[in-house]
């Protein structure tokens, strides 16, 4: 995804807001600029590279002085919106850190995440000043903006994708919580979503917090029930007892099993690398009380070392009759993927319900 985005900053685009740049400071080298950008080393650079390289080169050719430079920022942003202008947050990240701009630069990155997003630029300002700056994403936190209410979350996030990594919220995510409280029952999806997605970061290091906010929060108003299941998902694959039952998934009990028979089958027995599968199962569920059941296939993918590591998909989420009798199937690919590459060997598959491993098969990868 990475490599199709950079394009977008081309000649055109480059030439376009030099152009607007232009028109509201007469003085700026639109041609140089976008010269001094492209250079020999633009091509080899990836999206991020080439954002911080507008940046820089940007502050070159602006007036040397920050509060001048962010004036002629202020006086164009409403014609540069959406995600290609993330150079202007990172312009406030790369020239406004000096904290006599304090004030300058957190109302940069609040007027510039209403158009683009300021979510990478604020993680520096934390780790430099993170008591003064989780106060600012506190304020934040009430602003009647939703983008700028979604940054006080998602800024903040221990392990953003993309973003600087916050490693002292992972050791210890107790200054995020206050604003996570207080956007618990916002109005916006967009929100809820940074919410979801921040809590689900810290229970990747800190699943005992996130499971004490889920029994907390749960039940208290529809749109925070919203987010703490979303914030569960990791835990929920993770198959984590007391997530389990706070959400209603059935388990097996007093010696009877949930599952009373299961069978999975899989299509052909021997691929190879770049062809498909198909994957067919069967489930007999206990009778009595209707169940809660999260069906997932599981596949232990074989590594470059010989090792393998199991990766779950899931197949089906809902609630059945008890005595229920479950069949379906799945078509797999086994192409390389730029986040998953395959290798030759045996690979286990499992059929997983509630956590649990009921059936398995095998498939023979060939290169």
């Amino acid at each position: 995804m990475a490599e199709a985005l950079k394009a977008m900053y081309d000649r055109e685009f480059l030439g376009d807001f030099a152009g607007k740049v232009r028109s509201a400071y007469p003085a700026f080298q639109a041609e140089d600029f976008v010269a001094t950008i492209m250079d020999d080393a633009w091509e080899g650079l990836e999206l991020k590279a080439r954002i911080r390289r507008i940046a820089t080169v940007l502050g070159e050719f602006l007036p040397s002085s920050y509060p001048a430079a962010l004036e002629v920022l202020f006086s164009i942003d409403e014609d540069c919106t959406g995600f290609p202008y993330l150079f202007f947050p990172d312009f406030v990240e790369v020239y406004g850190q000096d904290p006599q701009h304090w004030d300058l630069s957190m109302g940069a990155l609040e007027r510039f995440t209403q158009r683009s997003s300021s979510e990478f630029a604020v993680r520096p300002f934390i780790l430099r000043d993170p008591q003064r700056m989780m106060n600012q994403m506190l304020i934040w936190s009430q602003h009647p903006n939703e983008h700028v209410r979604r940054l006080a979350s998602e800024g903040c996030r221990p392990r953003l994708p993309w973003g600087q990594a916050l490693a002292p919220f992972k050791k210890d995510p107790s200054p995020v919580l206050p604003v996570l409280e207080r956007l618990k029952e916002d109005p916006s999806l967009y929100v809820r979503k940074s919410v979801a997605n921040n809590l689900n970061d810290i229970a990747k290091d800190h699943p005992d917090i996130v499971i004490r906010l889920a029994k907390a929060w749960l039940g208290n108003h529809p749109d925070t029930d919203w987010i703490v299941r979303h914030a569960c998902r990791t835990l929920i694959r993770k198959a984590e007892p007391d997530i389990m039952r706070l959400f209603g998934y059935s388990g097996s009990s007093e010696g009877n099993a949930l599952v009373q028979s299961a069978v999975l089958a899989v299509e052909p027995k021997k691929i190879s690398i770049g062809d498909h599968s198909m994957i067919h199962y069967e489930l007999s569920i206990r009778e009595g009380t209707d169940a809660r059941l999260r069906i997932e296939y599981g596949i232990y993918f074989v590594k470059a070392n010989g090792q393998t590591s199991r990766k779950l998909f899931l197949l089906s989420d809902k609630t059945v009759p008890g005595g229920s009798k479950l069949t379906g199937r799945r078509k797999h690919g086994w192409s390389d993927l730029t986040t998953r590459r395959h290798y030759p060997g045996e690979h286990r598959i499992v059929l997983v319900v509630n956590g649990e491993e009921v059936a398995e098969d095998t498939l023979w990868l060939k290169a």
